[in-house]
């Protein structure tokens, strides 16, 4: 077992984020669904949460509800109350609760979130409505997003609201933050597990009526995670404590809000969080000896809504975002020498991303509502790369402007149609690799039109039946188009975008008292795809001997069948869980290779859960997650796994909850990613007080 570092370095741009902190203060189970049925009403709901509504975006012909989740037509979403329920601490976790999600391992030490089968960068990723995925390839590690500060997590699957923007073909994530809804509130968590790990999270509120201030703060650091006993030792993992594995975080958030009328409010957000975080080495292989010494993403949001008199609506959203990381390559496991040789050395990312939309609402026409969008989003991405010799450095940056209208009819009291369209451009800035001379030619802007509909049938109060299509697209990333992977592929900015035609048709609803369910049929058909072409399709990608490009060269089709159920059988016991079954297929690839795969997405995942009170101040609770094989390359296929998690909470008093509980209690040594062994039986115990 080694010891992890002490991770000390901090860029100078950590301080301004807790400065406007600062500034601003003196200033002053899971869900099937959300609510099914247009008539239903949030009161009723006893686990509303007190969520920003100004972070919620919706599909529905009325104005959405202030202050609790708004009927999202077919979103999933994953409460506060069943982020605690079942330990759900950060974002990958709590999204792999959830029907059609699956979760898997980079290499990079990432969680990777997929939908439906669709790759990880083709998931937008959003907090309050505004989007926060890294600019230079879209993808994010969901392990370094905590949940201690939010209200829900929203998820659209396939048909998704154009008042997201582009680039949303697989679906969005949404994640919704607090708002206060008393003069005082909040609560306190902290915890200790396997591994050394300790916890520590506040949460504290007031509204005040027409102003309210909500802050946060959050910390988590682990200095390793424990291998299964089943585990065999290798030559590059000795079993037990899982090397380089250690993991730190930490959170910041804070939220001022204006609201000088029902109707009106104004919200200026500050989220700060920093991360470090060692890279386990491949256990088949000696391969990387990497660190992360930071990983850090600061954040300045607006978000506003103003009447326009009895009839209209003006929204407007303004972002700033920076993204911050390193590596750390070493050259062995003693992780004492940054030789600055190929492969080793360091590498820093300083990546940025402005921008802003500004929506319209207009109820004017009986039964329907109007809404019309325009997005504006740069990126900026700069590398210093000193992994080789001579160091690279790269700068380069996109502009993305969009326009979209929705058009949400109220056909009937029962039958609601939705009507979608957007136009988005992409307008490549400035490219400037130091390693490629001459220097790659500017390409042209890059369009891209998506349409949709959707037709949403109530058959009562508490159920209805959906059918929706939608024509969608993605736009190549900087990544797909620059990068050159140590010279193992030739860039091709010339890349166009990914197109995908998307059809579902579902029911959600609640049969007879006491059990909710839901039930839907997918199908995609992703055409243009951006795949890797190989010289030499039997060799991997190397430079100057097998040197690749990405292409839009592939075809690949999507289908399956999500199910859930929820049912409080007795006032002691709830049992409920879900199923999906996918079939991922890959219809034509670059070099027309033949056992062609569809990675890292099991055809089947199955949740079970039970929680029982035999007290009104004791909760039992159990979690069962079955997954299938899964290809994770074109000729390896790793095992199916179950896993077990368990939890015993008790309440001493009204507001303090103390619980102990074992995730993987029956130490399944399983992997997600070939070489990559995940946890085995870990232990935690936590305790909870909210006022």
């Amino acid at each position: 077992m080694m010891t992890p570092p002490r991770c000390s370095r901090h860029p100078a741009h950590r301080r301004h984020a807790l400065l406007a902190v600062i500034v601003l203060s003196g200033c002053t189970s899971p869900s099937l669904w959300a609510q099914a049925g247009t008539n239903s009403s949030n009161s009723a709901d006893s686990r509303v949460l007190p969520v920003f509504s100004l972070g919620t975006v919706v599909v529905t012909a009325a104005a959405p509800k202030f202050g609790g989740i708004p009927e999202d037509q077919v979103a999933s979403v994953v409460t506060r109350e069943e982020m605690q329920q079942y330990n759900r601490d950060t974002l990958a976790d709590a999204l792999n609760l959830l029907s059609g999600v699956t979760i898997s391992h980079g290499q990079k030490n990432e969680r990777r979130v997929s939908i439906r089968g669709f790759e990880p960068s083709k998931v937008g990723l959003f907090i309050d409505g505004i989007p926060v995925y890294i600019p230079f390839d879209g993808a994010v590690d969901m392990n370094r997003f905590t949940t201690a500060d939010l209200a829900a997590i929203q998820v659209a699957k396939g048909f998704t609201s154009v008042a997201y923007g582009p680039n949303t073909m697989a679906g969005v994530i949404n994640l919704v933050t607090r708002k206060p809804r008393r003069t005082l509130e909040g609560d306190a968590r902290i915890g200790f597990g396997t591994g050394n790990e300790r916890l520590a999270q506040v949460n504290v509120g007031s509204n005040q009526g027409q102003w309210y201030v909500q802050g946060g703060l959050s910390y988590t650091q682990s200095d390793n995670f424990r291998l299964s006993s089943e585990f065999t030792p290798t030559r590059f993992e000795d079993g037990g404590a899982r090397n380089n594995s250690y993991r730190k975080d930490q959170k910041l958030s804070f939220k001022l809000g204006l609201t000088p009328n029902a109707s009106d409010e104004y919200a200026l957000s500050v989220i700060s969080q920093h991360g470090a975080k060692g890279q386990p080495t491949n256990t088949l292989a000696n391969a990387q000896f990497w660190r992360w010494p930071y990983w850090d993403k600061d954040s300045l949001y607006l978000s506003t809504r103003t009447a326009l008199g009895s009839q209209e609506t003006l929204r407007v959203k303004l972002y700033h975002d920076t993204f911050n990381n390193a590596i750390d390559m070493y050259k062995d496991a003693a992780f004492t020498t940054l030789s600055g040789g190929k492969g080793t050395g360091e590498s820093i990312y300083h990546d940025k991303t402005d921008g802003g939309s500004i929506e319209l609402e207009s109820t004017r026409f009986r039964n329907q509502t109007l809404r019309l969008f325009a997005f504006y989003k740069k990126d900026r991405h700069d590398k210093n790369d000193y992994s080789g010799v001579p160091a690279k450095f790269d700068r380069m940056q996109d502009t993305l402007l969009s326009y979209a209208l929705e058009d949400n009819l109220q056909i009937r009291h029962d039958l609601l149609l939705s009507l979608g369209v957007s136009h988005h451009t992409l307008k490549p800035g400035s490219i400037d690799k130091s390693d490629v001379k001459p220097a790659l030619t500017l390409p042209e802007k890059k369009s891209a039109n998506d349409a949709q509909a959707g037709l949403y049938y109530d058959l009562s109060a508490t159920a209805r039946l959906y059918t929706t299509a939608s024509k969608k697209t993605q736009l190549p990333s900087m990544a797909s188009r620059y990068n050159s992977a140590f010279g193992a592929y030739v860039e091709n900015p010339a890349l166009q975008p990914e197109k995908s035609a998307n059809y579902e048709i579902g029911y959600q609803g609640t049969p007879w008292k006491g059990i909710k369910v839901e039930a839907a049929y997918f199908y995609s058909n992703v055409k243009d795809k951006i795949q890797t072409w190989y010289p030499n399709p039997n060799l991997p990608c190397t430079a100057n001997t097998n040197v690749c490009q990405t292409r839009n060269l592939g075809e690949v089709r999507y289908s399956g069948i999500e199910l859930g159920a929820n049912s409080l059988l007795t006032a002691q016991l709830e049992l409920g869980g879900n199923a999906t079954w996918t079939d991922p297929k890959v219809i034509s690839n670059p070099n027309n290779r033949s056992g062609a795969k569809v990675t890292d997405v099991p055809k089947q995942k199955i949740t079970l859960h039970a929680t029982y009170r035999p007290l009104a101040s004791m909760e039992l609770v159990a979690f069962v997650e079955n997954n299938s094989k899964r290809w994770v390359s074109d000729t390896v296929e790793l095992g199916a796994y179950t896993t077990l998690n368990l939890k015993a909470a008790y309440q001493p008093l009204k507001d303090l909850t103390l619980e102990v509980g074992v995730n993987n209690a029956n130490d399944r040594n399983y992997s997600l990613a070939n070489g990559f062994p995940q946890p085995g039986r870990m232990w935690f115990a936590n305790g909870s007080y909210k006022f």
